[in-house]
């Protein structure tokens, strides 16, 4: 019996508050063990940027194979997270790119692990964000996976 939804729905930091001045790449993190993953991606734009954000898939956590990828998902996005709580869906694509402007943001990708390469042996993922070239925009990753194997401590995602 699931005590709580923390059993089925396991929370991993791909990467922490960091500044997109430079880019940035998450963690990698493993859907062998998931069901479906969506991946919450927190922006603060300080200064306007057209930030893209882009999934990429790997046949290891440590980035084996990186390629993009070829199979569009799910996304939704709140654009100004001050003046509205609603999630708009997007058009299904494989990246997103964030409106210029100055605001807190939040974009998820849904991601349904049959459509990474997996032919190939591709369960791995990560996001990137581009060079906002702003010290002050940040982002913040965190994936919310749906695990296949409900119990207390579920199977790491961020070994293979």
């Amino acid at each position: 019996m699931i005590e709580s939804q923390v059993e089925s729905m396991h929370p991993v930091v791909m990467s922490p508050p960091v500044t997109t001045n430079g880019g940035v790449a998450s963690d990698w993190i493993s859907l062998k063990n998931v069901e479906r993953c969506q991946v919450y991606c927190v922006l603060t734009q300080a200064v306007a940027h057209a930030t893209v954000l882009a999934l990429y898939q790997g046949t290891a956590v440590d980035g084996t194979g990186s390629k993009v990828f070829a199979n569009a998902v799910q996304i939704w996005a709140d654009e100004d997270v001050a003046t509205s709580d609603t999630l708009v869906a997007q058009t299904a694509a494989v990246n997103y790119t964030v409106t210029a402007d100055i605001a807190n943001k939040i974009v998820v990708f849904d991601i349904d692990p049959s459509l990474l390469d997996v032919a190939n042996d591709f369960d791995c993922i990560k996001v990137t964000a581009s060079d906002s070239s702003q010290a002050t925009n940040f982002i913040s990753i965190v994936g919310v996976c749906d695990m296949k194997y409900k119990r207390a401590t579920p199977p790491s995602v961020i070994i293979d």
